[in-house]
């Protein structure tokens, strides 16, 4: 079927990965239909022919982020390597994340949770699917810790997992307010320390 009215190098992937970085870097309050346009390269009518609204461009946005994510951060957490390496390499991910891109500052799917969770449905649903998901995972990376012998703590699997994930969210949170390099490595050294001991 001819997909006529859009550009011949039209590809539906690209556009959005453009759009993401549009609203990584302005937000979705601070991102408007001109800016998504002289990004992605497409007129107005093409925009909302193919996406419908920008609210829906943005939950394919923040979909994508999603999955791209949690498949890379899963890819850290079952490497085959020791617990407290996997633990570690997963926090360093994040600080580079963080740290070394210019424009995208932070994790875009808390920076929309922050921005628009409290009235927007569509972003709690799919930062609590990304959070419940990356829980599970490092549930697991700590029930294997406990039964190695690695984590000697007397915590549960559930409890060491909450530690890390609320050391981790307020880690990401931190880094995209202060820039502070400093005060991130502290942030680390301090939850390996509380899971694994000095």
């Amino acid at each position: 079927m001819n997909k006529r009215g859009r550009p011949r190098e039209f590809d539906h992937s690209s556009i959005v990965d453009v759009a993401m970085k549009t609203f990584w870097t302005r937000g979705y309050e601070g991102c408007s239909t001109q800016d998504l346009c002289s990004d992605t390269g497409l007129g107005k009518g093409s925009l909302y022919n193919t996406f419908g609204s920008k609210h829906e461009l943005y939950k394919q946005v923040l979909e994508r982020y999603h999955e791209n994510g949690i498949r890379e951060q899963k890819k850290l957490l079952n490497a085959p390597i020791p617990v407290k390496e996997r633990l570690n390499n997963f926090f360093e991910w994040a600080l580079k994340e963080d740290f070394e891109n210019i424009d995208q500052k932070g994790c875009l799917l808390i920076n929309a949770s922050v921005e628009r969770a409290n009235n927007d449905l569509m972003v709690q649903e799919v930062f609590s699917r990304h959070v419940e998901l990356l829980k599970q995972a490092i549930e697991k990376v700590m029930e294997e810790g406990l039964r190695t012998g690695e984590i000697s703590k007397n915590l549960s699997t559930e409890e060491l997992a909450s530690l890390f994930l609320s050391s981790y969210y307020g880690f990401r949170v931190l880094n995209v307010s202060m820039q502070n390099r400093t005060l991130a490595e502290q942030v680390i050294k301090g939850t390996m320390e509380s899971i694994f001991g000095a």
